[in-house]
């Protein structure tokens, strides 16, 4: 079994068998720390308290994750080594300057020491009366005297939380060290700076494991956010930035969600009634759902003005005019489309969507503001484009997904079968975020969600065809061309109305695609859920602290972007 020791302010490993006797354990310590092998030691647990032989073991067997302080006798007994104590001092003009320079600095205050130079201080430090009295008395509260030091050290950390970090990091390393298969998890790390997908499954199931032989079956929460603390703090490039804690994809105390939280249903499963729900079964109140104020301030007509302008956009040819119009009646639309009666008639009411390019792009910025609006295009290349391939190539390789992978990267005009290079890379990311169990309790495959994103329609076939044999109201992507890499038109199909893209790239097309949910208030294809939920809070950066997301979307997004 693994130990950890402290000495002098050094903490080192040392390895024992199980029922180890207290002899043992003293000649572990001093062959790691080099001491000789005359030197008398006494063990303090972490409150301080003096461990005695009689209940070392014991104390260690209750506590397997306990520190050890293990001090040189002779400090016990009042003697100091000052000759050793060459820490630095901080002036007093130095003091203010410091702190301000670096706020995280841990302070140490000591007692002054007499100027040892003379005989009459060092026999006054020295002293029965001061020395051996003070040190006396705190030897009977079994409180450790280090010899570098003086009667007494206080450490004052800059906050809690860092100190909480450190022993919550402290806990997982341990648990990883004890248990089989864990060493490699570290290493992996090590090495790649981020844990592939299976090795996160281990590495959740050794940490499940520990923390059910430590508290039981049933884990208190505070346990489960510390265990989930201290993987981001073992693992930094798993924290997820966008969380608030980030480490909510681990364990999220308020919802009970999370890969800890999950792996401890599954284990704890046949001692239970009934399972919990899954994700993407919760009903979608946030998102394209979500009513929320529209970024534009200019002002909207209502009563007789907005019936006048409303009859304008019917019959004008004048497309400046009919984009002037259609801003001026966007809050008219938006309470349109909100009413379940009415809803179904957003095309009847408003039909230059089918025949106008750019009305959809134009409602999206007016409700959410240029900056937002531009967002996907901006930074699906420079930001996520090839990350998401490194990603999908940890995947099990599915000839599907090698196709995809092959085409994002190495896209060639000969190949009529493959999708070009953007389109390609945004179905990986629909592998990498697979679809969940529904509300039907039914799974489908990322190959097969494929067309319930986009569908490739041959030039030379009907596509009224093609819309009269198509079922469902969430939108998806029609792109028309003679083969898969040559699109000749794409559009936005909503409750088999055909909205003419405003992009010619497939990127561009799925940014109107997106966009669609939010102008016509449609909730996001089940089976897309998770895909479309990170481009929502990842890339547009959308309701991004009060969106409920998967775990598998929190550690994707750490991925990325750590």
């Amino acid at each position: 079994m693994l130990l950890k020791v402290k000495y002098q302010g050094t903490k080192k490993y040392i390895r024992l068998q199980s029922g180890f006797t207290y002899l043992e354990f003293i000649n572990e310590v001093k062959s790691k720390f080099g001491l000789p092998d005359a030197t008398d030691l006494q063990i303090f647990d972490e409150t301080d308290t003096a461990v005695d032989e009689d209940i070392l073991l014991e104390l260690i067997e209750s506590n397997p994750d306990l520190c050890l302080t293990v001090c040189d006798s002779f400090s016990v007994e009042g003697q100091f080594v000052t000759s050793t104590n060459v820490l630095p001092t901080v002036d007093e003009d130095k003091l203010h300057e410091m702190i301000e320079a670096n706020p995280d600095f841990c302070l140490t205050l000591y007692n002054s020491i007499p100027d040892h130079s003379s005989p009459s201080s060092l026999t006054d430090t020295m002293s029965p009366s001061s020395s051996d009295n003070d040190l006396s008395s705190r030897r009977e509260q079994g409180i450790p005297i280090d010899r570098n030091v003086s009667n007494f050290e206080v450490m004052n950390r800059s906050t809690t939380e860092a100190s909480g970090s450190e022993a919550a990091k402290e806990m997982v390393e341990n648990a990883l060290l004890r248990k089989p298969g864990g060493e490699d998890v570290l290493e992996e790390y090590k090495s790649e700076n981020t844990l592939t997908h299976s090795t996160r499954r281990h590495l959740v199931n050794i940490l499940t494991s520990h923390m059910t032989e430590m508290h039981g079956r049933i884990v208190p929460r505070q346990q489960k956010e510390k265990y989930a603390l201290g993987i981001i703090t073992l693992f930094p490039s798993l924290k997820d930035p966008f969380s608030p804690k980030g480490y909510e994809h681990f364990y999220d105390g308020v919802k009970n969600t999370g890969f800890l939280s999950w792996r401890l249903r599954t284990m704890s499963r046949k001692n239970r009634a009934t399972g919990s729900p899954q994700a993407g079964t919760v009903p979608q109140l946030q998102g394209p759902k979500r009513q929320r104020p529209a970024a534009t301030e200019q002002q909207q007509l209502d009563g007789d003005a907005c019936r006048e302008a409303i009859y304008f956009l019917v019959h004008s040819p004048d497309e400046a005019g009919v984009f002037e119009k259609m801003k001026l009646t966007l809050q008219h639309r938006q309470d349109l489309v909100r009413d379940a009666q009415r809803s179904a008639d957003i095309f009847k009411t408003f039909p230059r969507f089918i025949d106008v390019k750019g009305l959809l792009n134009q409602d999206f910025l007016l409700l959410f503001g240029g900056e937002t609006a531009s967002k996907m295009l901006e930074k699906w290349d420079t930001a996520f484009k090839y990350k998401v391939i490194k990603e999908a190539k940890q995947l099990t390789q599915s000839k599907e997904l090698c196709r995809l992978l092959n085409a994002a990267e190495k896209p060639t005009e000969n190949d009529d079968t493959s999708w070009d290079s953007d389109m390609a890379s945004l179905l990986l990311l629909l592998h990498l975020l697979p679809p969940t169990a529904g509300r039907k309790r039914s799974k489908i495959s990322a190959s097969d969600a494929v067309e319930k994103m986009v569908h490739f329609h041959k030039s030379c076939c009907s596509i009224d065809e093609h819309l009269r044999g198509r079922k469902g109201q969430q939108p998806y992507i029609l792109a028309a061309g003679r083969t898969q890499n040559k699109i000749d038109n794409f559009y936005i199909v909503v409750d088999k109305q055909l909205i003419p893209c405003q992009a010619t790239s497939s990127l561009g097309a799925f940014d109107e695609l997106f966009k669609s949910h939010y102008v016509f208030n449609l909730s996001y294809e089940e089976s897309l859920v998770q895909l479309y939920t990170f481009v929502q809070t990842t890339v547009y950066n959308i309701d991004v602290t009060t969106t409920d997301e998967s775990p598998r979307i929190r550690e994707l997004r750490a991925k990325l972007l750590n």
